[in-house]
C-alpha cells in the first residue's frame, strides 16, 4: 500500500483553536463548571478550562486541588495577574508550591523587590523539579546582589544532576561574565560547545567571543552552526554584524534577564523531552520577566501548534515577524498555522510572498508544495516542488524528500514516467529509505511492472520497518500479484493486525482469501473494508466483489491496474 507522507507538511488538525475570550462559554453551577473545566482540559482547551475552573473555585475557594489546577491553567494561558493572585493563595495551602514560588519570585525580581524575591525563593521545596528550579533562581538572585561567588555556589547542585551539567556550565559562564570574570567565563562556555550545540548556546558563546576580542572564533562558531544547519537563517544576522563591524550586545546584561534565560533554557530542555505543558509554564514565566525573549515566544508558539491550538500559535508567530533573528522562521510557521486553520488562500499568499522575497531559498516553495498536495491540488504542488528543485540545482541527500513529494504529486495527475524518474533519483540519494522503496515497489506491483525488482524493494522496506502495516501490506500485495496467494494471505493478515481499520489492507486480504478458497472470510474482509473506504471508486469495486466475487486470476492480471 502506498504511504502518502514523507515527513513533510502534515495535514494536522485543521480545526480552529479554543474560543476567544469574547466567546465565553456558559457558566452554570459550580459543580457543572468543574466538570466542564475537567472536560475542557482533557480536550486541551486551556482557555475554556481556566474560565470554568475559576468559576468553580469562586464557589469553593478552599479546594486545594481546584486551586492548583486553576493556577496552572491561568499561568499556561499567560493570564499573569490572575495567576499571581492564585499563586499567593497557594502558598498558604500547598505543601509543594514549586511553580507558584517560581512565578512569585520572578515577579518580585521583575518589580525590583529583591528582598521579597529572596524570601520567596527560600520557600522552594527540595524535591521534584524544584531540585533544578531552585538553584537557578537562587543563583540569579545572588547575582542581583552582585555576589558572584554565592551565585556560583547556589548553582553548583546542577553540576552533578544527571543531564544538567551543560545547563550548569552555561549559566556559570553567564554569571561569571556578569561578574566581570571573563577568563573564567570563557572556560565554562568552552565546556558547552560541541557539534550538537543548540542555537541558544551558539548565540550566547558567539556573542561573548565577539565582545572579548575573539571575533575569528565567533565567526568560526557561527559558520560551523550554519554548515550543520544549511537551511537555517538564524546565525546570518550575527555574521552580517561581524562583517559590518558592529558590536555585539550581551545576551544577559542583568539578573532579571539571567533568570528569564534560565527558565527558558530549562523549559526548552524539557520541551525536547516531550513535557510540553511544563515547558509552556516556564516559557510564560520567562516572558513575564523578559517580554523580548524571542526564543521563548517561539517555543510557546511551537507548543501551541503541537497542541492543535493553531490560532494561538499564529498570534505568537506573528509577534515575531519583525525579529531580526527569528523573523523568517516565525513567518514560515505563521503561514503553516494559517494552512492548518484552513485559511488556505492566506497561507498560499504568505508562502508565495516569502518565496518571492528570498529567491535563493527553497523552504517557502517546498511548504507551498506541501500545502497544495494536502489540498489535493497536485498539479500546483508539482509546480512548486519543481521551482524548489530548480533553485537547489544539484540535489544532495537531504533533498530526497522534495523529489519524493513531487513524485507523489506527479503520480496523482497520471504522470507516471515523471513520478518514476523522481523516485529513482530520490532512491539514488537515499537508497535505504523505506518509504521510497515501498512507494516505488508498490507502484510497480500495482501496474504489473518490474515485479521481481519491486518485490525485492518491498522486502527491503519491510526489513527496515517490520511493524509498518502499510509496507507489510505492500509485500502481501506483491506476492498476490505474482500468484503466491498463500504467501499473500500470511503477509496481509499481519498487515491487518498492524492496521486493522484500513480499507485498502482489508480489501487486499479479502482478495487473497478469495483466491485460496476462503470465500466467507473474503466477504467478511470486503465488508470491513467497505465500512471504512472513503473514495467512491473503491466502494464501487468492493460492492461488485461482494455481489459477484472475483473474476478468474488470469483475467484479473490481464486487466489494467490502477495505483491506489
Amino acid at each position: 500500500m502506498l504511504l502518502s507522507t514523507a515527513g513533510l507538511l502534515p495535514a494536522g488538525n485543521a480545526t480552529a483553536a479554543a474560543p476567544a475570550a469574547t466567546e465565553r462559554p456558559s457558566l452554570t453551577s459550580a459543580t457543572g463548571s468543574y466538570l466542564a473545566g475537567r472536560f475542557a482540559q482533557r480536550q486541551d482547551d486551556w482557555a475554556a478550562a481556566a474560565l470554568f475552573m475559576a468559576h468553580a473555585l469562586s464557589a469553593d475557594p478552599g479546594d486545594l486541588t481546584l486551586l492548583r489546577r486553576t493556577y496552572l491553567l491561568k499561568l499556561g494561558e499567560g493570564q499573569f495577574d490572575a495567576a499571581i493572585d492564585l499563586a499567593k493563595r497557594l502558598l498558604e495551602q500547598d505543601n509543594d508550591p514549586q511553580m507558584a514560588i517560581a512565578l512569585l519570585a520572578s515577579d518580585n525580581l521583575a518589580r525590583g523587590k529583591l528582598k521579597e524575591a529572596k524570601a520567596m525563593a527560600a520557600r522552594m521545596p527540595k524535591e521534584g523539579m524544584a531540585k533544578y528550579i531552585g538553584p537557578l533562581i537562587d543563583a540569579w538572585l545572588a547575582a542581583a546582589e552582585g555576589k558572584t561567588d554565592a551565585a556560583l555556589k547556589a548553582l553548583e547542585p546542577l553540576s552533578t544532576a544527571s543531564g544538567f551539567a551543560a545547563l550548569h556550565d552555561l549559566h556559570a559562564g553567564l554569571l561569571l561574565e556578569l561578574g566581570g570574570r571573563k577568563d573564567a567565563a570563557a572556560e565554562r562556555f568552552a565546556r558547552v560547545l560541541d557539534k550538537e550545540a543548540p542555537l541558544r548556546v551558539i548565540q550566547i558563546v558567539g556573542s561573548f567571543y565577539e565582545r572579548t576580542g575573539r571575533k575569528d572564533e565567533a565567526r568560526k562558531l557561527y559558520e560551523s552552526f550554519r554548515a550543520g544547519n544549511p537551511d537555517s537563517l538564524m546565525v546570518e544576522p550575527a555574521l552580517k554584524a561581524l562583517d559590518e563591524g558592529k558590536a555585539a550586545a550581551p545576551v544577559v546584561s542583568d539578573a532579571k534577564q539571567g533568570l528569564a534565560e534560565a527558565l527558558f533554557d530549562l523549559g526548552s530542555a524539557i520541551h525536547h523531552e516531550g513535557a510540553e505543558e511544563t515547558a509552556l509554564l516556564f516559557g510564560r514565566i520567562a516572558l513575564h520577566l523578559r517580554p523580548d525573549l524571542s526564543l521563548a515566544r517561539l517555543m510557546i508558539g511551537d507548543i501551541m501548534e503541537n497542541r492543535d491550538h493553531h490560532a494561538d500559535a499564529l498570534v505568537e508567530f506573528q509577534a515575531l515577524e519583525k525579529d531580526p533573528v527569528l523573523g523568517w522562521t516565525a513567518r514560515l510557521r505563521a503561514a503553516e498555522s494559517l494552512a492548518r486553520l484552513e485559511r488556505t488562500d492566506d497561507a498560499i499568499a504568505a508562502f508565495s510572498a516569502l518565496s518571492a522575497e528570498r529567491p535563493e531559498r527553497t523552504d517557502a516553495l517546498i511548504r507551498l508544495g506541501d500545502l497544495y498536495r494536502v489540498a489535493k491540488r497536485y498539479g500546483e504542488a508539482a509546480d512548486s516542488y519543481s521551482k524548489a528543485l530548480e533553485r537547489i540545482g544539484t540535489p544532495e541527500e537531504r533533498h530526497w524528500a522534495v523529489l519524493y513529494a513531487r513524485a507523489m504529486s506527479y503520480d496523482k495527475v497520471d504522470r507516471w514516467p515523471d513520478a518514476e524518474r523522481d523516485l529513482r533519483a530520490a532512491l539514488a540519494l537515499k537508497p535505504d529509505e523505506a518509504f521510497l522503496l515501498n512507494y516505488l515497489g508498490y507502484s510497480y506491483v500495482d501496474r504489473g511492472l518490474n515485479l521481481e525488482e519491486a518485490k525485492k524493494m518491498i522486502e527491503k522496506a519491510v526489513a527496515l520497518r517490520p511493524k509498518d502495516g502499510y509496507i507489510v501490506d505492500s509485500l502481501g500485495w506483491a506476492l498476490y500479484r505474482t500468484g503466491d496467494f498463500e504467501g499473500a494471505v500470511e503477509k496481509l493478515e499481519r498487515a491487518v493486525e498492524l492496521k486493522p481499520t484500513d480499507a485498502t489492507i482489508n480489501d487486499h486480504l479479502g482478495d487473497a482469501y478469495w483466491r485460496v478458497g476462503r470465500r466467507n472470510e473474503a466477504r467478511f474482509q470486503w465488508t470491513r473494508a467497505l465500512r471504512t473506504a472513503e473514495e467512491e471508486p473503491q466502494k464501487e469495486d468492493i460492492r461488485a466483489k461482494l455481489d459477484k466475487g472475483l473474476v478468474d486470476p488470469k483475467a484479473a492480471e490481464a486487466a489494467p491496474a490502477k495505483v491506489q
